[in-house]
């Protein structure tokens, strides 16, 4: 379950009185006549105060609050969507800290403050901002792997596959059914407008940028597979440098996008940048571009064309998960404390893993590996000799560095020590 969905089944639990408000993306006015309706509506004890109050200001209506929440026994108060909030107020979060001071830390009263965007949520318990130490944050994660092959019923191939669908987002992984394979789900949820698959990316988007605005472009750039920052410089079409910089950043303090440079002896420039969410990543690679024909009941289109890209996309969107699990798996050589991969401009070599004593820049290379996830083809000696050369050019390393190969279909040669996909889910439970 997701955030909102989360508190609303610990207030049922609790049986305590509650009040639950949701922001919404509107003016100050209307947010406050929503939470006078919401709190007129709650179980709280004297919820009645509110069936009277006018919407002026937070200041008074937080103070109302305090004096309608039971002031002896405990009781929950959940806003959620902070930070739309903030953006309609400001001053909001030095309103909030008077508040809490005078009057909630008083009473027996449970304050859980939601919100979406990461960045902002962040920085409110930062020591320059009016709310700080007086919150402890918890971060909501979406379900690992591991969740996602137990949720399903499906073996260790199938579970990444959804996962890089879905992204361990549960509202979606609530419509696919138990044991399905990718394809199965697909066929059944591309072609349906109303579909969590669907609707989610539109929501996400529409949450965090207007149509127009620059990180937006960005974020779909990326998403189509442009990586470096001159390929999304050109994806732009002319926007300057400093805006494009600019947009960067606010992706990344999202959280929507990281960042990485290779991972060698040798400090880097190479920047390389990919979408944080393996969901949204398949949504803009193949919904977003797609809705016009889904809306029109041609999902068939949309579908052909994932079909058509689905190994190469796949390839590419598997590499961070494979990595984040070899991180925390037993059994990798001493030392190592750090796993990305290396590249260069040119792409010669490319290595998919890179295992070093630390990061940014490594003092020693403790293992190098390769990525083959395809359907039917395992690890055989055309790639063990490719991944040879690419160790011979690689800062850092020499031949007496340990090969790894990560395959879904299995390996054929000896020399490398071979991952598995039950490896890489194993890791997560």
């Amino acid at each position: 379950m997701g955030k909102s969905r989360l508190a609303e089944e610990f207030i049922r639990r609790s049986g305590l009185p509650s009040l639950f408000f949701t922001a919404a993306q509107q003016p100050l006015a209307d947010q406050l006549e929503s939470f006078i309706a919401s709190a007129a509506a709650s179980d709280l004890p004297d919820a009645s105060l509110f069936e009277q109050a006018t919407a002026t200001s937070w200041d008074s209506l937080l103070v109302l609050l305090a004096q309608a929440v039971p002031q002896d026994a405990p009781s929950i108060v959940v806003i959620d969507e902070l930070p739309y909030m903030i953006h309609q107020d400001p001053y909001l979060e030095g309103k909030l800290q008077y508040v809490f001071d005078r009057h909630f830390s008083r009473r027996p009263m449970l304050l859980i403050l939601i919100g979406s965007d990461m960045s902002i949520m962040e920085a409110i318990n930062q020591y320059d901002r009016p709310f700080y130490m007086r919150a402890s944050e918890m971060v909501v994660n979406p379900l690992t792997v591991a969740d996602v092959a137990d949720k399903l019923d499906l073996p260790a191939t199938e579970a990444v596959d959804a996962h890089l669908i879905t992204g361990g987002m549960p509202m979606i992984l609530d419509e696919w059914p138990t044991g399905a394979t990718a394809r199965e789900f697909l066929w059944t949820a591309v072609p349906d407008p109303t579909s969590a698959l669907t609707v989610s990316g539109v929501r996400a988007m529409a949450a965090e940028f207007p149509p127009e605005a620059q990180p937006r472009t960005l974020l779909r750039a990326i998403g189509s597979g442009q990586r470096t920052y001159s390929s999304l410089s050109k994806a732009s079409g002319g926007v300057p440098g400093s805006s494009v910089q600019r947009g960067l950043q606010i992706l990344q303090e999202k959280r929507m996008v990281t960042a990485e440079v290779p991972l060698s002896v040798r400090p880097s420039k190479e920047r390389r940048y990919h979408i944080a969410d393996t969901h949204l990543r398949f949504w803009l690679s193949f919904i977003e571009p797609g809705l016009p024909q889904i809306d029109r009941a041609r999902g068939d289109l949309v579908l052909r064309q994932i079909e058509r890209s689905w190994t190469a996309w796949r390839g590419v969107a598997v590499e961070p998960l494979i990595r984040e699990s070899l991180r925390r798996m037993d059994g990798l050589p001493e030392a190592t404390g750090a796993i990305r991969g290396f590249w260069t401009r040119s792409n010669n070599p490319e290595i998919d893993i890179v295992g070093a004593d630390r990061e940014p820049v490594a003092k020693q290379v403790t293992m190098v590996g390769s990525i083959k996830w395809l359907e039917n083809r395992p690890f055989d000696h055309h790639d063990l000799s490719e991944l040879i050369v690419h160790r011979s050019k690689m800062p850092g390393a020499d031949s007496s560095t340990p090969l790894y190969a990560v395959s879904r279909s299995g390996c054929g040669v000896e020399g490398v020590t071979h991952i598995t996909p039950e490896h890489l889910v194993d890791v997560w439970r």
